[in-house]
């Protein structure tokens, strides 16, 4: 995929964010080094904003939808304050289990719980209400996760969706695939 933002603006305002904390700072070497699909994975400016909303919004629950191995989930629980959880939502065992084993590494990680099965299948299941809402994972079900979303939110809670511009394959008529069609349907 394209890239919508020139990599040095990207590594000035990685430069000039929150720092990478060292337990994200590896398991992104390791993905980067170890999984297909890499290219998946929050990187540290993403990571960086997802802090930052963490905070802004003072949340105490969040659930992300798609795990991958686990940067998006270490970022959130890094900013969560000492009673704050992240449910985290995937199907990918190989992914899940690199997840784990930097959470079980990360002095904040016992605030986050894996939740392995289909998404739709694990919000059904759970309780609301989320501070904050990360979803992030198979485009198709994109509006399906985020109408259970409103119903899982916390009346002044944020819902966060990665890739809504898809590196620019949204402004493409027809779409190109299923996955460009579903982004462009919940824009």
């Amino acid at each position: 995929m394209k890239r919508l933002v020139p990599s040095d603006i990207e590594a000035y305002a990685e430069a000039h964010s929150m720092p990478e904390s060292a337990i994200c700072r590896a398991l992104r070497e390791e993905t980067h080094q170890t999984m297909e699909h890499s290219q998946m994975l929050v990187g540290p400016l993403e990571g960086a904003f997802l802090k930052m909303m963490t905070q802004l919004v003072g949340a105490k629950r969040v659930l992300e939808i798609g795990t991958f191995t686990g940067y998006s989930a270490l970022c959130f629980a890094e900013a969560l304050p000492e009673d704050g959880t992240v449910i985290t939502c995937d199907i990918d065992e190989k992914a899940a289990a690199v997840a784990r084993r930097y959470i079980a590494q990360a002095p904040f990680g016992k605030k986050i719980s894996i939740r392995m099965g289909p998404a739709l299948d694990t919000m059904r299941m759970l309780d609301g209400p989320f501070d904050l809402i990360f979803i992030d994972a198979d485009k198709t079900n994109y509006f399906n996760y985020y109408r259970r979303s409103l119903d899982l939110l916390a009346p002044s809670g944020v819902i966060l969706i990665d890739n809504v511009l898809w590196s620019g394959e949204v402004l493409r008529q027809p779409p190109p695939d299923e996955s460009t069609a579903a982004i462009q349907e919940l824009n």
